[in-house]
């Protein structure tokens, strides 16, 4: 019974990524650990992110609502589009918080 070079060359081979397979198996690829260290971080400091967001939030509708009444006082009447303008940025960071909690699976709390 002779045995076909190309049958028994494949068989190394095989037997080869196998071997390294195995090896391989307990070990989990590189970066991993890093990315559940962030995991980790993100989601300790999320709560106090969520909050900044909101001051931010604040601060700018305030100063937003501020200059909005300087330029009615001023006699400019066509102030629609800084109202909507302001008003649109902090409905933005107030619904940021949503998105980055599903983003990065962290409850709202």
């Amino acid at each position: 019974m002779k045995i076909h070079p190309l049958l028994l060359l494949s068989g190394f081979f095989l037997l080869i990524l196998v071997l390294s397979e195995a090896e391989a198996f307990g070990q989990s690829p590189p970066g991993v650990s890093e990315f559940q260290e962030v995991e980790r971080d993100m989601k300790k400091f999320y709560v106090a992110l969520s909050r900044l967001s909101f001051v931010v939030g604040a601060v700018s509708g305030l100063l937003g609502g501020l200059r909005v009444y300087n330029n009615w006082q001023m006699g400019k009447h066509h102030i629609d589009v800084q109202v909507i303008s302001w008003f649109s940025a902090c409905l933005f960071l107030a619904t940021m918080g949503f998105f980055l909690s599903g983003l990065f699976g962290v409850p709202l709390t």
